[in-house]
């Protein structure tokens, strides 16, 4: 394995790690970032709704631009703009301000989140070898990490600039310098060469729902975990906020140990037990008799959902490069893919408050545990062809890896 594989894959590990640190101190300081500026509760899902919206919007975009240029130059410039629409949002003293800080955020996170996983998909190829959940392990550690510091800010009273101009002083030129040893694999020499329109949609569409699910999936728990365990499940408002936690920390678990999984029984295996894991979660959730075995569901549920997300761009990536071998197919797929990440996130929470309301929040679970068991049902597109990334199955590492982006 070569020098510039291990830095390619250590620096875009931690641009993964920046991003969930900058994501976390966003979306869990809404209520601070909401009293600073003085917004309506009638008003604030207009403001929420229009970051994921343009994050697709910025992911369209990707798939475009990445005709033309490398995703690690798009990384490059992308990340730092996220941190410094983060320090924005929290210098800012008028609600146009907000309005600005939060577009900027949302169409350089969609940039971002589409060009972070191409790479990604690129160097699990380049390695012969499942590594994808690895780099989403680096994002759910600084999920954790920007969480906590959320909650340090929130428990000092400290004014949301000042929670985070230190972080942004700190990451963002560690960001702009690993950024050196980013690695475009198989996009070496396609700069510059229209590098074609990807594979049909329809050939796509079975990973896209399979990530609109699992958003639904994963947001129903963000958005609802807390409220779910105080109101239905009759837990103490401090106890309600840990579902939440342990969801992150068994996120983190998973995607650790993950692509070990995926190495020893193939990526369709791992993602069709993890489908039925969080399937199994929601089913506790929603039968649960108390706070307890409540927070033992949200448990099954990070263990089970957090495959399947860098498992779908993988076999994305992979399925663009069987149908359409000219270079740049695999990051059009991604970037097409990565919209369905925020349709999910979009649908998630209304869907469950909407029949939560209606019906009843215990029966408002079983729908996303319906939505993510279809993911069972495709997860044939998930095996490997004609490379399979599992024990026995690898094929020859090659040092075909495209130049570093500090060779541009």
């Amino acid at each position: 394995m070569t020098d510039v594989l291990r830095r390619g894959r250590a620096s875009l590990a931690f641009g993964f790690f920046a991003q969930g640190v900058a994501f976390a101190l966003l979306v869990t300081r809404i209520p601070a970032i909401q009293d600073r500026y003085g917004v309506s509760d009638a008003l604030l899902p207009a403001f929420l709704a229009a970051v994921p919206i343009l994050a697709g919007v910025g992911s369209v975009v990707s798939e475009r631009l990445v005709r033309r240029v490398r995703p690690s130059r798009l990384l490059r410039w992308s990340q730092p703009v996220v941190l410094l629409a983060l320090l924005g949002v929290g210098a800012g003293d008028r609600v146009a301000l907000l309005a600005v800080a939060l577009a900027v955020f949302g169409l350089a996170v969609g940039a971002l989140d589409a060009s972070m996983n191409m790479l990604g998909v690129s160097l699990q190829r380049a390695y012969g070898r499942s590594i994808m959940l690895g780099f989403h392990a680096a994002y759910s550690l600084g999920g954790i990490l920007g969480a906590s510091l959320a909650w340090a800010g929130a428990h000092w009273d400290l004014a949301l600039w000042v929670s985070y101009l230190p972080v942004v002083v700190l990451l963002l030129p560690a960001a702009l310098v690993g950024s050196r040893w980013y690695v475009d694999g198989e996009r070496a020499g396609a700069e510059g060469t229209d590098a074609g329109g990807g594979v049909a949609f329809k050939v796509l569409l079975p990973l896209c729902l399979v990530m609109t699910f699992a958003y639904i999936g994963d947001s129903t728990v963000s958005n609802w975990s807390a409220k779910y365990l105080q109101d239905v499940l009759g837990s103490s408002e401090q106890l309600a906020t840990v579902p939440y936690n342990v969801y992150m920390v068994t996120t983190l678990v998973g995607r650790a140990v993950g692509d070990f999984g995926v190495r020893r029984f193939g990526a369709a295996t791992v993602v069709r037990g993890g489908a039925v894991v969080a399937a199994g979660g929601f089913v506790v959730v929603a039968s649960a008799p108390g706070a307890w075995v409540g927070m033992l569901g949200f448990t099954l549920l990070g263990l089970g959902l957090c495959v399947l997300v860098p498992q779908t761009f993988a076999a994305a990536g992979r399925l663009a490069a069987e149908k359409d071998g000219r270079p740049g197919a695999s990051d059009a797929a991604v970037a097409r893919l990565n919209v369905f990440n925020y349709v999910g996130f979009l649908i998630g929470s209304p869907l469950v408050g909407a029949l939560g309301d209606a019906w009843s929040y215990r029966g408002a679970m079983l729908v996303p545990m319906v939505l993510v068991l279809v993911t069972v049902v495709y997860a044939r597109s998930f095996e490997a062809r004609p490379d399979r990334y599992g024990g026995g199955h690898e094929r020859p590492r090659t040092a075909d890896v495209g130049r570093g982006s500090n060779g541009l």
